[in-house]
């Protein structure tokens, strides 16, 4: 019996990395693997586009047996290097609240929304399950934050990392989390780091190794699902 599987990524190029598969085959819209049948949604870039593209998709699809988040990241962690794949345990969205002065607040320090409420513990989602499960046998758990706009100075970065301590930032990693809890998916994330979180500078950026050690990754992950 195949696994049915929806693949979402943020962009054509993260979500290309399925035609790179050695041994991946399509059969009209799904592409077959192993015992996997997958459907892939390009969902757009961020919070907002990611949340109209799931809502859409499973609005019209059958639940799949899995929803898993593919992609690049950045890292908070020079041990966490470039090229590494990692499963996010949690993720948060880091820039939800209000500015008090030269403090900030999340919804749920400024009484705004009950930071346990579901799918929420403690202001984050955690992950767990049978296929996060799977994930962590093999690749490093991580603790991630959501962000609007990415990190690109040394203030924002010192000021989410005090706040949160993450391992890696994303734009869509906690709406892809709450939708699938909302919907009651099972669900998993995997990551490609591409960059460190620091003042930017894309030449330091290597997002063809993010990408295929990525690929090699989901490979290998596809077929722990047998």
């Amino acid at each position: 019996m195949s696994l049915k599987i929806l693949v979402v990524a943020a962009t054509t190029a993260e979500a290309g990395i399925l035609n790179r598969i050695s041994g991946i085959r399509k059969r009209g819209d799904v592409f077959i693997y192993g015992t996997c049948e997958i459907s892939m949604l390009v969902a757009g870039v961020g919070s907002v586009a990611t949340s109209w593209a799931m809502s859409k998709w499973i609005s019209a699809n059958p639940h799949p047996d899995l929803a898993l988040n593919i992609g690049i990241s950045g890292s908070y962690r020079k041990d966490i290097g470039i090229g590494e794949v990692v499963v996010p345990q949690n993720d948060c969205f880091a820039d939800a609240g209000i500015e008090n002065g030269d403090e900030f607040l999340t919804l749920g320090e400024a009484g705004l929304a009950d930071p346990d409420k579901f799918p929420f513990c403690g202001g984050k989602i955690n992950a767990s399950g049978r296929f996060f499960d799977i994930g962590a046998s093999f690749l490093r758990q991580v603790r991630a934050i959501t962000v609007n706009t990415a990190t690109g100075t040394e203030e924002t970065r010192e000021r989410l990392l005090k706040k949160y301590n993450p391992d890696i930032e994303t734009m869509e990693g906690a709406t892809f989390f709450y939708i699938c809890c909302r919907e009651k998916i099972p669900f998993l994330a995997i990551r490609s780091v591409s960059n460190f979180v620091e003042p930017r500078n894309r030449k330091n950026w290597n997002i063809k190794l993010a990408l295929d050690n990525l690929t090699e990754k989901l490979a290998e992950l596809f077929l722990k699902f047998e």
